[in-house]
């Protein structure tokens, strides 16, 4: 045993690996350890942390997107109103379009209805007033004509401004005519030839002495050429409802602007 002892410490002091050079790398020093061990202690301590300030925004996250949801699939009840009252009004619309191409139920009727439509178009009044004004010769009938004249511009440009901020397309894909093109009548809301229709019957109906029969004619007509512009595709029911709206509306409005008889007068020297 005892000369056991001296072999084994002359062996390891032959060891290469025993000497001071060669110690890092068969023993961790303990610096490292002892870094390695903060560093997890630090990453640690950030992870907790980290969940803890995330843990908050995730939980209000998943509280608010049940929420948005829930405002998405169920929308308030003037929302649900809306949308099926649109539906209704396309459903309705598109059958009651029976001459808006060839191939429909009325194609065959087609022709005749758009001449019905023609009848309320505002480039044909327009002129029709305008011959009317050059032939009159009384001061009454040029004021009435020259107010009349108003209320078919006012309409014009009131219609087209409408109809460029709604930007509504009809039932069907139909273009328009050049008339329809000349008085900027491009779109479908509100319908241009029901507020003209509207706008004109009360105003023949205020301004003028007529027969019951004809004023009975005169209520007919503006009600069909409404119709009409429905039957062909070009408005929907609640256009032509809200054209009418409006020419009584403008009607009015040319009703507190009425140019006197000398403003007429000076009017018509002027042109």
């Amino acid at each position: 045993m005892p000369a056991s002892q001296p072999r084994s410490r002359a062996r390891d002091r032959n060891n290469v690996l025993n000497r001071a050079e060669f110690l890092s790398l068969n023993q961790p020093l303990k610096g490292n350890q002892e870094g390695r061990s903060s560093s997890r202690k630090q990453s640690g301590q950030a992870g907790a942390a980290g969940a803890q300030s995330s843990g908050p925004k995730e939980r209000r996250q998943s509280q608010q997107l049940p929420e948005e949801d829930c405002m998405q699939l169920n929308p308030s009840f003037k929302g649900i109103a809306f949308n099926s009252l649109l539906a209704i009004d396309i459903c309705m619309s598109k059958r009651l379009g029976v001459c808006a191409n060839r191939a429909s139920s009325w194609g065959g009727a087609r022709s005749m209805i758009n001449l019905l439509g023609i009848t309320g178009h505002g480039i044909p009044w327009i002129a029709g007033t305008l011959i009317c004004l050059v032939k009159s010769s009384t001061l009454a009938g040029q004021e009435v004509l020259m107010n009349l004249l108003l209320a078919l511009l006012l309409d014009i440009m009131i219609v087209a401004g409408l109809q460029k901020l709604a930007k509504r397309k009809g039932p069907y894909d139909i273009n328009p005519g050049l008339l329809d093109y000349l008085t900027m009548d491009t779109y479908a809301f509100p319908a241009g030839h029901a507020s003209r229709v509207a706008m004109l019957s009360k105003f023949f109906l205020n301004h003028l002495v007529l027969a019951i029969p004809l004023r009975i004619l005169l209520v007919l007509w503006a009600l069909c050429v409404g119709l009409s512009r429905v039957m062909i595709g070009r408005h929907h029911i609640t256009d032509v409802l809200s054209g009418f709206v409006f020419g009584y509306l403008q009607f009015r409005l040319v009703e507190l602007i009425w140019m006197s008889s000398n403003t007429c007068q000076m009017l018509i020297s002027i042109w």
